[in-house]
């Protein structure tokens, strides 16, 4: 049977749609629901690491489920739109949440303590309908949709596709969120999120693989499963290293902008970064699928840590100098742009490997290396090196912390490791060539 090499309209509209919703979704528990927690509920940065290792867990435990369950259903589209769909809701809850409602209602109580657990427990809520419409369902659908001489494009198009989101809310929404209202920035989320949900309902077609032998939630961990799919398995390790690396400084990024930096008005300014980010994302997916995927690998890799350190180097040294903005936008293009790089590269390697009948479970095990392990060590790792830094005053004269460059320093001595697994994974795509 003859591999076909084009995605067809109608598959481009349904992946750019489902994945740019997806990852405005994405933003707002990965990034703004981390600012909300810490301007309007704690300053404790351990509450934003409990609230990121309590999301990974359940996003994890739910795509090894639900990707099993669409698997075995034969079927994406069902749990992608309507996962969506009630995504969308899951996020305007939060437009309820907040000190003042829960003291209101439970007076005899800690409304710190308690609007925190609240926080956590319907973030953990918003996950399992968010992961298994998009981490499970959506990312099984894009494998049986693509082919290897497609997926370098694709994936730099759903690499770039975290930025153009980051973009389209800094830009259309930030504000609303600098104001204090909270309240509409969230339903106007969850609306979006909805309507994205129901247009799957007309635009995604499923084309799953062949019907899948039976398996069972442990399939995947058997050491002979392991043992077939080797290069598989240093693929996950290798994406693991890579994102646990991302996660010490991405849960508190806008935080250390703001605070650290000094820069309030910083949506131009990640617009700028955002959008050169984005554009070197799917030159590179295109560059993948035209020289191979092998010496991206390693490239990718050095751009994302020397970033890092650059990243480093700017808030240790230049933040207190005119020379502030004009070198961190270069730095974070480096770092952003090799940070995508080798997010498309690895993704698309794995989705190569992935056992046809059994796609959807596969990318519950890819979980554990891209969510699980990553937003459990990352944030808590961050979170110690910022406990060792500096303080603000806060409005009642308190101490408050402050996340500082250290944060990339760490970043870059965890992604240093990812060099050991590295080497390998590049032997065997040549020896597959």
């Amino acid at each position: 049977m003859q591999e076909k090499t084009k995605l067809g309209g109608l598959n481009w509209t349904a992946l750019i749609v489902f994945g740019l919703f997806g990852q405005i979704a994405w933003t707002i528990e990965n990034m703004y629901l981390n600012v909300f927690l810490y301007k309007t509920v704690t300053y404790d940065p351990d509450a934003v690491a409990i609230m990121v290792a309590a999301s990974a867990v359940t996003a994890t435990l739910t795509a090894l489920l639900m990707g099993g369950l669409s698997d075995k259903l034969g079927k994406r589209k069902p749990l992608i739109s309507w996962g969506y769909i009630i995504w969308g809701f899951t996020i305007l809850v939060f437009a309820f949440i907040s000190k003042e409602n829960t003291a209101r209602m439970f007076p005899a109580a800690d409304a710190v303590v308690l609007t925190v657990a609240l926080v956590v427990i319907m973030d953990c809520v918003m996950t399992f309908f968010g992961a298994t419409a998009n981490d499970a369902a959506f990312n099984a659908w894009v494998t049986d949709i693509t082919v290897p001489k497609t997926r370098g494009r694709a994936e730099g198009v759903l690499s770039a596709l975290p930025l153009a989101a980051l973009l389209i809310v800094f830009g259309g929404l930030d504000g609303i969120t600098q104001t204090g209202n909270w309240t509409l920035f969230f339903v106007i989320i969850g609306v979006l999120v909805t309507a994205g949900g129901v247009s799957g309902l007309f635009i995604i077609k499923d084309n799953p693989a062949e019907k899948p032998p039976k398996s069972d939630l442990l399939y995947g961990f058997r050491p002979s499963v392991i043992k077939e799919n080797k290069q598989l398995y240093r693929l996950f390790l290798l994406m693991g290293i890579y994102c646990t690396a991302q996660q010490v400084f991405f849960p508190y990024l806008m935080i250390y902008i703001e605070y650290h930096l000094g820069i309030k008005d910083y949506a131009i300014l990640l617009g700028v970064i955002l959008i050169l980010g984005a554009a070197a994302s799917v030159i590179s997916g295109n560059l993948v699928d035209r020289y191979g995927k092998r010496p991206f690998v390693l490239i990718s890799g050095c751009i994302f840590t020397v970033g890092l350190l650059l990243m480093y180097f700017h808030g240790a040294y230049i933040k207190d100098t005119p020379l502030n903005i004009p070198i961190l936008l270069p730095f974070a293009i480096i770092m952003f742009s090799g940070s995508l790089m080798l997010s498309l590269v690895i993704n698309a390697a794995i989705r190569d490997h992935l056992p046809e009948a059994q796609r959807g479970h596969f990318n519950g095990i890819r979980m554990i290396f891209f969510v699980l392990i990553p937003m459990v060590a990352g944030p808590f790792i961050g979170s110690a090196i910022i406990k060792s830094g500096q303080t603000f005053l806060d409005e009642f004269g308190a101490q408050q912390l402050i996340p500082g460059a250290e944060i990339f320093l760490g970043a870059a001595v965890i992604a240093a490791f990812m060099f050991i697994p590295m080497r390998r994974v590049i032997s065997e795509m040549r020896q597959e060539k």
